[in-house]
């Protein structure tokens, strides 16, 4: 780390060449809207890491906040796979270039295709759990309270969510996952589309089982 770091709410935003790099891939692949997001989503889950005093990998956490939504744009985006594993691969892919152990890898490929499967990521190791934590923190408002005015108000400050936030990541999501809706099965951009598209229609599981081809 060099000594002019940037620091937002107490939390130094990692520069190394890695982290710059994905920087630089991220902000030039995404809309100014998830670039922020993604960027508050490390603050947030680097505070909630600083607050829990967990001990986790500030870099890694970055790399999984920074691709927790690059499966939303086309050029990472498969026809078949979750957004979620989509991301996760393109940040297998953007590590594979630097020195990283294969369970680092594995840990931020987990926090960005768990990211939406509430109840299993804070369970996982910290840096799985915090990029979750973040998401949730920016999207829901999850231990909003946990935080404080000041440490809220100075990341919204450089990393600005703008008037119309809630709408405009819901039309992400919604743009991430509807030409492929089948991928919504089982997790929460289901409930994305069900508002979003008036054409789709929701798989039911309990239905999945009394129609399958077993005859009891």
């Amino acid at each position: 780390m060099s000594d002019k770091s940037e620091i937002i709410a107490g939390i130094r935003i990692p520069d190394s060449q890695m982290a710059k790099a994905a920087t630089e891939l991220v902000r030039d692949s995404e809309t100014d809207l998830l670039y922020h997001h993604s960027r508050r989503v490390f603050l947030f889950g680097a505070l909630t890491g600083e607050r829990k005093e967990l001990k986790y990998d500030p870099e890694l956490l970055y790399i999984g906040a920074m691709f927790h939504d690059m499966g939303i744009i086309d050029t990472y985006a498969s026809e078949t796979e979750r957004f979620e594993v989509d991301g996760a691969n393109a940040a297998r892919d953007f590590l594979k270039s630097y020195d990283i152990s294969q369970q680092d890898v594995d840990d931020v490929w987990d926090s960005i295709a768990l990211h939406t499967t509430p109840g299993i990521p804070q369970h996982k190791r910290p840096v799985v759990a915090l990029v979750t934590a973040g998401v949730e923190m920016d999207v829901l408002g999850l231990a909003y309270n946990d935080f404080s005015d000041a440490e809220r108000e100075e990341v919204c400050t450089c990393h600005p969510r703008g008037l119309k936030f809630k709408h405009g990541i819901l039309s992400a999501f919604c743009y991430g996952t509807i030409k492929k809706p089948e991928t919504t099965f089982g997790n929460v951009k289901a409930d994305v589309l069900e508002r979003m598209d008036p054409t789709y229609k929701r798989v039911n599981f309990a239905e999945l089982i009394m129609n399958s081809t077993w005859d009891s």
